[in-house]
């Protein structure tokens, strides 16, 4: 009657044991979901999430720029030094002889790089404008801001 009584102990220890394996695999199978921003584009990126929870926010970035013979021209002009805005805010100025042989990258040394946080849109349109040192308008415009990108844009006189 002893070894029925293990025997039985020992089956029902299995059991559990085996129930404690299943709820185990099936919490690791199904694991918790955790929410945040999956888009990798995005400045508030979270990795471990798995479900995104619609708080992604994004950043844009443009570089103005323009080639040697825009440089000659705004000197021929009259033109010596620039004010850029964008919204109406002064965002950076140059020298009117400052120029580039192709589009700089986005922060580059002397450039004019503009980042707007674009909130939780991954492209917005903002308007520019340049002006001279004696307040004419040389340059307006549209410039497009997309999601963790720099858009090189060429200013030609």
């Amino acid at each position: 009657m002893h070894l029925i009584f293990a025997t039985a102990k020992t089956k029902i220890i299995m059991k559990f044991k085996a129930f404690l394996v299943f709820v185990a695999l099936a919490v690791a199978i199904s694991g918790c979901k955790t929410e945040g921003c999956t888009d990798a584009n995005a400045v508030n990126f979270d990795a471990d999430a798995d479900t995104n929870d619609g708080s992604c926010k994004f950043e844009g970035s443009v570089v103005f720029w323009y080639g040697e013979n825009t440089a000659n021209e705004l000197l021929a002009f009259g033109s010596t030094s620039l004010t850029y805005y964008v919204d109406g805010i002064v965002v950076g100025s140059s020298a009117a002889n400052v120029f580039w042989t192709a589009g700089p990258d986005c922060g580059q040394n002397a450039s004019i790089t503009v980042t707007k946080d674009l909130g939780n849109a991954t492209n917005l349109s903002f308007s520019y404008s340049v002006q001279d040192q004696d307040g004419d308008l040389i340059w307006e415009g549209i410039a497009n801001f997309t999601a963790n990108t720099c858009v090189a844009t060429e200013l030609v006189w």
